[in-house]
């Protein structure tokens, strides 16, 4: 079993001074010194006993420290933390969750907001195929009446060059007819009266048309 005290390591100089009187310190009344008075200057040393358990080795034994004893924790101090913990974890636990529901609140409403977009621009895209195929109808018909329009206005020019060619055959026979009258004049008959007027009427109306 090591001693409580630290070594100290003692020299022959400084231990044991010489005999004060030629006398020795045991034939004084007065107690022997071991040790040197402590001096004013020098601060008294002062040995502490440390605890059984721990060993003490030579070499540190004067440099290292007393260690005081570990706290003991109240017991009743503890109690209304033990009754209501409030660890770390669950606070950011509770952090995490709170920003998940925020989360899943911006993408619903993100998804209803698309969503509602997206319907108004099927609303409008029928909309929009409706009049398209109202417009596409209108332009039919009017291609179709073109069309029908170009066919009565061919049927008119034929009919056209044919009342033209009619109308210059008659002016060839009245032309005709006026040339025979002159070169071999008639008696005066009732029928060519009549003939007269007929001849004078579709010179009339042809030069009208003309």
């Amino acid at each position: 079993m090591l001693s409580t005290f630290p070594a100290v390591l003692f020299s022959d100089s400084s231990q044991f001074p010489p005999f004060s009187g030629g006398s020795p310190p045991w034939d004084s009344h007065e107690p022997p010194f071991l040790f040197h008075p402590p001096s004013q200057d020098q601060e008294p040393v002062v040995f502490s006993p440390r605890p059984s358990q721990e060993p003490v080795s030579s070499n540190n034994s004067g440099s290292e420290t007393s260690k005081p004893p570990p706290e003991i924790p109240n017991s009743s101090s503890d109690e209304p933390n033990r009754k209501n913990p409030k660890p770390l974890g669950s606070i950011i636990d509770e952090r995490k969750r709170r920003r998940m529901i925020s989360n899943r609140e911006s993408a619903r409403r993100s998804r209803m907001r698309k969503q509602k977009h997206l319907e108004n621009l099927r609303t409008q895209l029928n909309r929009l195929r409706t009049v398209n195929g109202e417009l596409t109808n209108r332009v039919r018909w009017v291609v179709h009446q073109d069309q029908l329009v170009r066919r009565q206005n061919e049927h008119l020019r034929s009919e056209a060059v044919v009342l033209r060619q009619r109308l210059w055959d008659i002016r060839q026979v009245l032309l005709v007819r006026q040339l025979q009258q002159q070169l071999n004049p008639s008696p005066a008959w009732p029928c060519n009266n009549f003939t007269s007027t007929n001849e004078g009427q579709l010179i009339t109306q042809h030069s009208l048309i003309t």
